[in-house]
Formats: structure tokens, sequence, C-alpha cells
């Protein structure tokens, strides 16, 4: 750096990332800034500079350069910064320290120091807290430990680890299995370290009804509230308890059932247009990252899902971890999972994609659903990503809004378990049988019953092969006279 550039960068003036020190002799105060530069995103201090952004120099000598690295030696663990000096025109000297962020948590006398703006301060317990869990979390975290005592195998749902297998084989992220036991999966799997079976595992598969008691976190909250805040009227609240992949589907089906769908006729057009409030894609990714990146360690924690009448939040208890911000969240960056296990499983089951492209395809799908960008938040111990609602039709659109759509529209009365088949299979053509029979939670031959009676009106129909197959959901019946309600 020459002069005219370090001139330059004294006009940016002090911030979080640049301090003015007037000469070597405040270089106490400039080691605990070095100390929380170190904790936070590093950045730069100047000796030589007043706090009024003159550069007026000092003379520097090896003694001057050794009482430096003197007083940095307190920093725990040790790291120098790169030391430069720039000469002035008045023959006098400005040091430049180069501090490397990003890592920690540092100490210097044995205390942890931040940066708050262009000042330093003691580092809050929670930021400290949170610096030694990241510190940590290559090799010690809540879903590498071994599972509650008391809890096996037999306490897992062993029809969703053989779900997770199918999906994963049939995706090409994992290869076929010689012995599909549960015990060889969940080895392939990583949730089992040295004969142990792990957290995460319980987290994903658990399903005994004694499980609840030992792990009250593994729920979900969904609330759907009258007004605009919580102070308003519950119109539907409800609270299950289960292992990922259900929690994963309750939320679905609560937000099926309220998210309202606009729909408008399109002359010229067979097929009506149809306009979620909130889009589905974006809110089960929101939902699936939920339950990979929040905290499973307070026993108070779960996922939440509120409606209210202008928007939709979604919440996980936890925070932002190793730097992330909801500003990088909507460009392209790396992901670090808070549970990578868990993450990892969900990534072979199909529930997530690529790690790090979650948030941009959310975005991606809100606008293509004339949503506004959703905003994610790093609120007291909880992350909140908030949606906003779709725009309306222009003027002059016919309307479809409610629940009854459907109905209205074939001029018949349905069943409700008949309009969720098909509010099922409009939001997804290729879903199976099986997966609306979890879906919606009922038997599979109650769905096959469901599903021949509306075959006959004519208001589905089955393309393609059986495996590879899928649906097509008619707006005119061939029969509009007669009840579906069964």
């Amino acid at each position: 750096m020459n002069e005219t550039e370090l001139n330059k960068l004294i006009k940016e003036g002090e911030s979080e990332r640049l301090e003015f020190k007037r000469s070597t002799g405040q270089r106490t105060e400039a080691a605990k800034t070095v100390c929380a530069m170190l904790n936070g995103a590093g950045g730069m201090i100047l000796f030589g500079v007043t706090d009024g952004g003159e550069p007026v120099g000092q003379q520097v000598s090896t003694r001057t350069l050794a009482d430096i690295t003197h007083e940095l030696r307190r920093i725990d663990p040790p790291n120098f910064p790169n030391v430069e000096t720039i000469g002035l025109k008045n023959g006098k000297t400005v040091i430049a320290l180069h501090v490397a962020g990003g890592g920690g948590p540092y100490t210097y006398d044995g205390r942890p120091y931040h940066r708050h703006g262009p000042t330093t301060g003691i580092m809050p317990k929670t930021i400290y807290h949170r610096k030694i869990e990241e510190y940590l979390h290559p090799t010690s975290r809540w879903e590498n430990q071994p599972a509650p005592p008391n809890v096996s195998i037999d306490d897992l749902d062993e029809r969703e680890i053989q779900i997770t297998v199918d999906n994963a084989i049939r995706l090409g992220r994992m290869d076929q299995m010689e012995n599909r036991d549960t015990l060889s999966v969940l080895r392939g799997l990583g949730l089992i370290e040295n004969d142990q079976l792990l957290a995460a595992a319980v987290a994903l598969y658990g399903k005994s009804d004694r499980l609840q008691a030992i792990c009250p976190q593994f729920s979900v909250r969904l609330a759907r509230f009258r007004g605009v805040n919580r102070l308003g009227e519950f119109i539907d609240n409800r609270q299950y308890w289960g292992h990922a992949f259900s929690l994963l589907r309750r939320a679905e089906m609560f937000l099926g059932d309220h998210v309202p769908i606009a729909g408008r006729l399109v002359p010229g057009r067979m097929q009506r247009e149809d306009r979620p409030l909130y889009p589905p894609l974006a809110t089960r990714e929101a939902v699936a990252n939920a339950i990979c990146h929040r905290d499973y360690v307070s026993h108070g924690g779960s996922i939440g899902v509120a409606m209210y009448d202008d928007r939709l939040e979604i919440i996980n208890t936890g925070t932002f971890h190793f730097g992330m911000t909801p500003e990088k969240l909507k460009t392209p960056h790396d992901s670090h999972p808070w549970n990578p296990i868990i993450a990892g499983v969900f990534y072979r089951a199909g529930i997530i994609e690529k790690w790090g492209s979650g948030t941009l395809k959310i975005l991606d799908w809100c606008r293509e659903g004339t949503c506004p960008d959703p905003i994610w938040e790093d609120q007291e111990d909880a992350v909140v990503v908030t949606f906003l609602p779709a725009q309306p039709f222009e003027e002059g659109a016919v309307q479809l809004t409610d629940k009854k759509r459907l109905g209205i529209k074939l001029g018949i009365k349905l069943g409700i378990n008949a309009e969720k088949i098909l509010e099922a299979m409009s939001e997804n053509s290729h879903i199976t049988a099986r997966e609306l029979s979890d879906r919606i939670g009922i038997s599979a031959t109650a769905i096959d019953a469901h599903i021949k009676k509306l075959k006959e009106f004519g208001i589905v129909t089955r393309k393609g092969a059986r495996k590879s197959g899928y649906w097509e959901v008619h707006l005119e019946p061939n029969n509009a006279n007669e009840p579906l309600t069964k």
C-alpha cells in the first residue's frame, strides 16, 4: 500500500473493519481490537492515524514492532496479523495490521472481544457460547452424539427407513444394497458409529411413543391466526410429535388445508391457471431447511408454522452460524448445515437438493408465483423466514379462491378426502397411492377406492406406465350430477 492508497482508505472512516490508533502507545487497546476482528469478519488497524483521520505517522524501529508482537502474544489461540509499513512524505511511518477473521473464538488476556460497528467491547456470553459451538462443531454436536440411553433400533420407523433407501436408489444417491436390513441401512446412512445408534437416527426415524418424553423437541407447531398477529384467535391450532419425515408431511398437509389458491379461466386454454397464495415448493423447502438447520439441544424447541391474514412464517429454534447472514442467503453461497448428518439423509431421500441451493430455489419459486422475496431474520433464539402473499390476478380474471373451488367447477359434491386427493394430484402429478395415504392419513385401500370413483367420474386419468406414469386432473367431469362423498 502506498500513501495515496492509504489516504483513500482513511477517507472511508472507522468502521467494524477499520480502526485508527494515534501511535503504538495504544497497542493494548489495539490488541483487543485485533482479538475482536479475529472473532468477526477481520479488518485492519492503522497506527499513526488520529481519531479524526489524519495520517501523522510515527517513528518505527525494530523495538516498535517487537512491542506490538509482545502485546499480540496475549491473544489465545495465537494468530498474528500481517504487518505492513507505509512511509509518509513527512518522513514518518504508518503501521497497518491486516487481520483475517472468521475463526475463533479468540481471547485477549482471557477475555473474548468483538466489534460492534466502530467500537470494541467484551463479547456477550451468548455470542461466545455460539463461537464455542461452531469451533467444536466438526467433531462434537448434538446429532453425532449417542442416542439417549435405552433407545434402540426397535424404536425407529423401519418402513420410513426403507422408503428412504428406495428414493435414494431411484435418484442415484445411493448404490443398490445387497443387504437391506435396518442395521445395514443405518450404517450406510452414517447413523451408527462405533456400534452406537446416533441421535440423528432418532430425530430422523424415531417413532416409539415412549420417545416423546425423552425427546419432546421432535415436534412441529402449526397455527392459523385470524388477523395479523398472535393476539388474534386461532382458526386452527395443531401440534404434532414425530420423526423428521412425518413432521415435514404434517406441515405440508396443514399448508394444503389453509393456503388458498386463486384460479382463473383463460380464454383459448383448456386448463385453468392456478396461483397459490404461497408457492408450495418454496414453503416445503423452507420447512425442510428448518429441520436440517434447527437446534435440537433444547427440549423446548420445535419447528413452527404460523399463518396470518397477511403473511406466513416458518420458524426454527437456533440461529445463523459460520458468518451466514440473511443477505448471503439470497446469493450463491456455500452451505454449512448445522446438522449435516440429518441434511445428508434428507438429500439422499430427495427432500432437499444440492446444499446451498435451497434458499435460491425458494427465491425462484416465489418470483415465479408472483410473491415478493421472502424475508429471513435472525431473531432471539430463532430463525424466521416470512413469506408474503402472491400478487392477485389482473382485473377481470375469473377467481376461484377457496377449498370448494374444485367442487364448484366440477358441479359435484366432493368429500373431504376426495378433495384432498385431487389437490395433492394437482400439486404433484407423479404422487403415488402410498404417498397419498401418508399425506391424507387414510389407508391405501381407502385411497384406491377414492381414485376408482374419481376415475369413474372422469375427474382423474392415469397416463403412462405404472411406475413412471402420472395423473391428469380434468376440470370437466363425465358425470356431474352424482355426489362423491364417501
